[in-house]
């Protein structure tokens, strides 16, 4: 017979068998409430006061620390500071049992409860919910809280969902929402108005009215700087979105736009721009306005005309005012090339289009790029279309030829048909394994190894299919563009001026600028959409302009110039 060694057990502080602790046990309250009101703060104290008492009339337990939270919601846990910080210390092993009054004092929501009950009670710390006589470290207790906290879950939805019914019937009202201010206007409570801020509604004025004048959100923001006017929070630094967002605010005309944004989830209390989600409601003449209904109107118009967005760091116009806004790319940046107004008010205006990032910022962060006048633009593309059209036709056939027999007798509807059917095979044998597998004629391990094996084909099959459907959409918009092509080419009829329908059917960009031999920044490359890339350098064309508008020969040599053009190029 064999000799036994009894290794005896380390005493729990949770004597399971007696349901006693064998030690003391280092208890850390937590309290909380909801809100900042004097009420609320007086039922804190409360709370500590209780606690202390509590852990008095238990001779095994010993006070470790109390945790709180005054004036923070119970729906989300981050900026809940004692509640996090009790966490970390239980963690590292400071107490064992964290006492509180209720659920909805832990939290209110399903997740976050079950999911730091259990974090605690895997570190041996139990959580003792008063009201409900729940003790996590029993099972019941852990049935318990699922229950009971889905409830106060559901509770919390409720109020928020009353709440959001109330500020509905405000909105209906025409009655102020969440106003969080705005420069110009002040909010009296009295009265729960907007009241004008005259020192403020000088600047809001000043924006509109250099904003109309055709200045940029940037060089407005240098503007107010060099004034030494603060925003609504007193700084002195404006950026463009601040001016952007005074620029768009229906406030500045006396109306109001009540719900612009809206709260996702009452637990998370995330917010989203409403763009259609929610009802919206707009009054009209709510309050007293700063600038006329006009004038908003006019800038509403140029911001509508300038509406960009920034791509790859470069400016990209979605509403083209002028047939080459958009449309023009510097050769040696790169950038984007606006249009501005040279010798603006006088005889000898003219637009020209120019490298933004040397008009706006200066010459040396793009120092080979020269601004260019329309005309010359213009005219260099009827060159170069008439060239095409008369002297080299055998080339311009010889291309598209070329590109239409890359293009070929396209396999890709036969192909994606074939990918299709392979996809469709390999979903079902798919559903057949998950068949088998639920009814028991196949063991989970070989279950989850075919099926990993069939997913990645899937995968594979799919992203197949997708590069094939991306290849079968792009020859098909060649094709079209050839036709078009062709439409313009086939007739041979050469320009006599310029034409912006011909331009917009057969050109995709054009770059100004670049290297042919040496740097040349009157080097025109027309990119056409066929792939197409004739270039010609209209360096004589500026002499002979520049001559003709010294001896006065130069009428209007330009298209499409208008008096407001943009001062800043955008």
């Amino acid at each position: 017979m064999h000799d036994v060694e009894v290794i005896k057990a380390k005493k729990n502080k949770f004597d399971d068998s007696k349901g006693k602790r064998a030690t003391k046990i280092r208890v850390a309250p937590y309290c909380r409430v909801s809100t900042d009101s004097a009420e609320q703060l007086a039922s804190y104290d409360s709370q500590v006061a209780h606690y202390k008492q509590k852990i008095e009339e238990h001779p095994d337990w010993e006070l470790s620390k109390i945790y709180s939270d005054a004036g923070i919601s119970g729906t989300g846990i981050e900026k809940r500071i004692g509640f996090k910080e009790m966490i970390r210390d239980a963690l590292a092993g400071e107490f064992d049992l964290v006492i509180t009054k209720s659920i909805s004092r832990f939290g209110r929501n399903t997740k976050d409860v079950l999911e730091y009950t259990r974090l605690l009670k895997k570190h041996n710390v139990a959580v003792l919910f008063e009201k409900e006589n729940i003790n996590t470290f029993t099972m019941q207790g852990e049935v318990m809280i699922s229950v009971l906290t889905s409830l106060t879950q559901q509770e919390s939805e409720s109020i928020s969902a009353n709440v959001k019914m109330g500020l509905k019937m405000k909105m209906k009202r025409g009655e102020l929402v969440g106003f969080q201010g705005c420069l110009g206007y002040d909010y009296d409570k009295a009265s729960k108005d907007l009241v004008i801020n005259e020192e403020e509604a000088v600047v809001v004025r000043y924006i509109f009215d250099r904003y109309n004048q055709g200045m940029g959100a940037r060089i407005i923001c240098k503007e107010l700087m060099e004034r030494g006017d603060k925003t609504k929070r007193g700084s002195t630094k404006w950026g463009d979105s601040t001016v952007r967002g005074i620029l768009k605010n229906e406030k500045y005309m006396g109306d109001l736009l009540l719900g612009k944004t809206f709260t996702v989830d009452p637990i998370t209390k995330q917010r989203l721009d409403n763009k259609g989600e929610e009802e919206m409601y707009y009054i009209k003449d709510h309050h007293e306005p700063i600038i006329s209904k006009e004038t908003f109107e006019i800038a509403q118009g140029i911001r509508n005309k300038r509406n960009c967005n920034m791509e790859k760091g470069r400016a990209v116009r979605y509403s083209r005012q002028y047939t080459f806004s958009s449309k023009i790319k510097c050769g040696f940046c790169e950038g984007t090339v606006g249009r501005r107004a040279w010798n603006s008010g006088s005889k000898s205006k003219k637009a020209v289009w120019h490298c933004i990032k040397s008009s706006k910022h200066g010459k040396k962060y793009c120092p080979d790029s020269k601004g260019l006048s329309e005309s010359i633009i213009e005219q260099g593309f009827v060159k170069v279309f008439n060239e095409m059209c008369t002297n080299n036709t055998e080339i311009t056939e010889a291309f598209i030829l070329t590109v239409e027999k890359s293009i070929g007798e396209s396999q890709s509807k036969k192909e994606l048909g074939k990918l299709n059917n392979q996809l469709a095979q390999l979903e079902a044998k798919i559903q057949k394994l998950i068949d088998l597998h639920l009814d028991g004629a196949i063991d989970r391990a070989n279950y989850e190894n075919k099926f990993i094996d069939l997913n990645r084909d899937k995968e594979n099959l799919v992203k197949e299919l997708n590069e094939l459907s991306f290849t079968a959409s792009e020859k098909k918009a060649m094709t079209d563009r050839l036709k078009v092509f062709r439409k313009y080419f086939d007739d041979k009829k050469p320009l006599k001026k310029f034409d912006a329908d011909v331009f917009n059917a057969i050109v995709d960009y054009v770059i100004l600028g670049g290297v042919d031999g040496k740097k040349d920044p009157y080097l025109l490359t027309f990119i056409l959409k066929t792939g197409l890339k004739p270039r010609i350098s209209v360096k004589n064309d500026i002499k002979k302009e520049s001559k003709n508008n010294r001896i006065g020969k130069g009428k209007k040599i330009y298209s499409q110039l208008l008096d407001d053009t943009c001062g800043d190029g955008l």
